[in-house]
């Protein structure tokens, strides 16, 4: 896991979904805190827009490539990332080895019926994990639920508030238990069944994101930001 590939001055692992996965299985069996970032091209454009966030996930322990742009960029600076990890693949993957295991979890954000559907759904498949607690996003006191996280000690803590949000409050209160921290984004929406995840032909053909702005053309900003990150990523190359 040692092999990095930057990007935007964003060092992203070069490594696979399955390989990724053994190495937090280790990292949960000696309670190693980690944060993960899940990182897509908005992100990256985000960051090199605000240093301050740049910096903030610059010291987490693992970027991921979450999103095709990123693994196409890497390919144009002649340095290409072995595989795509997203954050949805990396919270099952999460899930799975809570269920395998025994594992507490602690759930972080997105709407209250959203939430509310989520935890319904990860109790009803995976039996075997500890759901401690939960809390949806709409927060205006966030130390409530810092207070119950640490009372809770949870093995991986999953936070759904969106960037820069999320990764802010895992850098500012990943010491309160050590456990594997991740920003998630929307994969709340999709484990409560609100939002469908792509067929998996437009998984395999990389056109997740065609997928997403077809059936929710509200997406078109955030695909914007696609032509700007290409450009930022070929003055790169010089």
């Amino acid at each position: 896991m040692n092999q990095k590939i930057t990007i935007l001055d964003l060092p992203f692992i070069n490594t696979t979904q399955e390989k990724f996965n053994q190495e937090l299985v280790k990292r949960l069996q000696k309670k190693l805190n980690t944060f993960i970032v899940t990182a897509n091209p908005e992100i990256a454009v985000y960051a090199h827009d605000n240093p301050a966030y740049k910096q903030l996930i610059q010291q987490a322990d693992y970027i991921t490539p979450d999103g095709i742009g990123i693994v196409k960029a890497s390919q144009m600076l002649n340095k290409p990332l072995t595989e795509r990890i997203t954050g949805f693949d990396t919270l099952t993957s999460l899930l799975e080895i809570a269920n395998n295991h025994s594992l507490k979890i602690y759930l972080l954000g997105a709407k209250p019926e959203i939430i509310q559907q989520t935890v319904q759904n990860i109790q009803q498949k995976y039996t075997n994990l500890q759901l401690v607690g939960y809390n949806d996003g709409y927060f205006t006191d966030k130390q409530p639920i810092v207070a119950d996280i640490k009372e809770k000690q949870p093995n991986i803590v999953a936070v759904a508030l969106g960037y820069p949000k999320q990764e802010e409050f895992i850098a500012r209160n990943r010491n309160i238990s050590d456990a594997v921290w991740i920003g998630v984004g929307g994969s709340f929406d999709v484990l409560s069944g609100k939002v469908k995840r792509a067929p998996k032909i437009f998984q395999d053909l990389h056109l997740e994101w065609f997928y997403r702005f077809a059936t929710h053309p509200t997406r078109l900003k955030r695909i914007k930001v696609l032509p700007r990150f290409i450009k930022l990523v070929k003055k790169e190359q010089h």
